[in-house]
């Protein structure tokens, strides 16, 4: 697949973090301002107690999530810490839509942004319940869901293990879901994507 950037200058200081929002035209579907730039606590948790923390909050996982939270990046308590994190669209990163993963993550490192740990997922799901619901009500459809906020990761496993995390509400249920993706994989100029700040 051919690939280059959009005839859209962004200005990278614009898109680094602020103590407000990056502040710019909202289309439609977009997640990012209603996201805008949060402080969330991660680590402190064994699996069992994020796993208990999740239940409790009444958030429901697919498979793939399930898959991710029994992986060994989870095995070890993570002393807990802040992360400054963040979401850009497509579209706010200067991107044709099409753009793949590999280059969607390095427009966002070149802008000063950085990918989030694995672990993080969970913890942002924790955080952020009050998610606007999604538009429709489809689960899966073989593409990036309407209304969901992918977690900017590297991958912890091979091609048949799920790629990440993302959050969605449906039907004013808070979902964490896992996804699974090749490198060739295109995305829409509105698929929003959360990022740490540096």
């Amino acid at each position: 697949m051919s690939f280059q950037l959009s005839g859209i200058f962004v200005d990278a200081r614009g898109l680094m973090c602020h103590k407000r929002p990056f502040m710019m035209d909202q289309g439609p579907g977009d997640d990012s301002m209603e996201f805008g730039i949060r402080q969330v606590a991660v680590g402190g948790l064994e699996r069992a107690e994020l796993m208990q923390h999740l239940a409790q909050s009444g958030v429901q996982l697919n498979g793939f999530a399930k898959q991710l939270l029994e992986h060994q990046i989870f095995d070890e308590l993570v002393p807990a810490h802040n992360l400054t994190l963040t979401s850009r669209n497509l579209q706010q990163l200067g991107l044709d839509a099409g753009a793949t993963l590999p280059q969607i993550f390095e427009r966002a490192v070149s802008v000063g942004l950085k990918l989030c740990p694995a672990y993080a997922g969970p913890y942002l799901r924790l955080d952020f319940l009050d998610q606007a619901a999604s538009d429709d009500s489809v689960l899966s459809a073989g593409k990036k869901p309407a209304g969901s906020l992918t977690i900017a990761s590297a991958s912890v496993g091979g091609e048949d293990f799920p790629r990440g995390f993302y959050l969605r509400v449906v039907d004013e249920v808070a979902w964490l879901r896992g996804y699974r993706c090749d490198d060739t994989n295109g995305f829409a100029l509105a698929d929003t994507f959360v990022f740490r700040c540096r």
